[in-house]
């Protein structure tokens, strides 16, 4: 049966095909009849371009997962020999993680880590082999019922990574996975599950890209983390999609009392991208940071922000959202504050800034905040702008061409992103700004 076209029969094929256990199917329906009710987004960029009956929304790569990178085919190992993944692996990484299409088909943690609980997978094999520990988290920081994108990823989701670092571990080096749309019109829906326990610490990097197919491309994934009390958790993405993939993601973070949650989110390619990381600071004390950049060329359009949720006392968020836009590219910061009636003390503060380096870019910001206490200690700021002529005019005085200067000049503006990330991907991420705004000024 052809997994082209969603329908009833589609789910259940796709739970067939993956040998899932029936609650498994239930869930996967339920959501599935969520999609069909829900409208499309009111907001945001135009998205009548989807034809979702012309998806295919399952398409595996390989039989199994292998912990042996010699063992994955040739044609597949090249393009993440491309992007530096075996490299990475062994310099940087406590485990890494591969996906082409559907499925991940390459999983491998460090023995080090292992030996101390850690589990690292796939999710697909995480609901085969730790039943009783997916199924207590899976959907309860997400559901169905939150937007209709998050209902289509639970109807068919497929891949992702889970992970769980158990009480008082702290994983000293980041674990990483890597997603790649190889084939056209296949969507990619991978959920990620991570649980940081009691007074662990969790660091995980994301990268995605996709070669440009002649159609558009569906990447509509949902990212779950959990952090107990006294944990931390940072999750960074990213993502260097091709300008024919539309990316809608749905990211949520709980934190419990004490726990630090991280977001930092980094957004060059697609066509456009609709994705605000939530934190939801539940309990006395929860802390959080979302840090974002988006960069949009001529044909571009990034919606992105955050949200933060407090629900508790004396907890802390800081929002940082940084865009850059050349051609005809827009970005659209679109956030959200709320402090509840019970999140006595609670502070949080918002900078938003967008860079233009063309008198075609567009740049819009729609912050909401809804505030139940007077004793809240809320801040919004927001700067948009152009290149600095006085500060072109300096570098260049001192010898360095206009497409130097203004090099140094976006680096100096995206620093707050990139100093909060390991030196080589800070390296990797100001590479892709530089060959993404090449040529970009005027």
């Amino acid at each position: 049966m052809s997994t082209v076209g969603l329908s009833e029969a589609t789910i259940r094929h796709i739970s067939a095909m993956k040998h899932e256990p029936s609650w498994m199917l239930d869930i996967r329906l339920e959501a599935y009849h969520e999609f069909v009710r829900r409208p499309m987004p009111d907001f945001g960029p135009d998205l009548s371009s989807l034809d979702f009956s012309t998806i295919d929304y399952y398409h595996p790569v390989g039989e199994q997962v292998v912990d042996n990178w010699d063992q994955i085919p040739d044609e597949i190992k090249q393009t993440y020999q491309e992007i530096g993944l075996p490299e990475a692996e062994q310099r940087y990484l406590a485990g890494s993680q591969a996906q082409t299409d559907s499925t991940a088909i390459y999983n491998r943690l460090k023995e080090e880590w292992q030996s101390q609980g850690v589990i690292f997978t796939d999710t697909d094999t995480a609901l085969r082999q730790h039943p009783d520990l997916f199924r207590e988290y899976f959907g309860t920081v997400v559901s169905s019922r939150d937007n209709k994108f998050a209902a289509l990823n639970t109807a068919v989701w497929s891949g992702g990574s889970f992970i769980y670092v158990p009480p008082d571990v702290h994983l000293t080096i980041p674990l990483q996975a890597y997603f790649l749309i190889d084939v056209s019109n296949v969507g990619q829906f991978e959920r990620s599950l991570i649980i940081a326990d009691r007074g662990s610490t969790v660091q995980y990097v994301e990268g995605c890209s996709a070669p440009v197919f002649s159609r558009n491309t569906l990447h509509a994934a949902v990212v779950e983390v959990i952090v107990k009390p006294h944990a931390r958790a940072r999750y960074t993405t990213i993502q260097n999609w091709s300008t024919n993939v539309i990316n809608l993601t749905t990211q949520r973070m709980l934190v419990e009392e004490e726990g630090i949650g991280e977001w930092i989110d980094g957004n060059i390619g697609s066509q456009l991208t609709m994705k605000y990381p939530c934190l939801v600071l539940a309990e006395r004390g929860a802390r959080g940071n979302i840090l974002s950049l988006a960069t949009a060329k001529s044909g571009q359009k990034q919606d992105n922000g955050g949200k933060a949720i407090h629900l508790a006392p004396d907890t802390s968020s800081t929002v940082v959202a940084k865009s850059i836009c050349s051609g005809d590219g827009s970005s659209t910061y679109r956030g959200e504050i709320v402090i509840d009636d019970q999140a006595a003390n609670a502070r949080s503060a918002t900078k938003c800034d967008t860079l233009l380096l063309s008198g075609d870019s567009l740049s819009n910001t729609y912050p909401t905040s809804v505030i139940k206490r007077s004793d809240a200690n809320l801040s919004h700021e927001a700067t948009t702008g152009r290149i600095n002529e006085w500060q072109l005019f300096y570098l260049m005085s001192r010898g360095l061409d206009e497409d130097e200067a203004t090099g140094l000049i976006i680096q100096g503006f995206i620093e707050p992103i990139i100093s909060n990330l390991p030196m080589e991907y800070a390296v990797e991420l100001n590479r892709l700004i530089e060959l993404s705004m090449e040529g970009s000024v005027g």
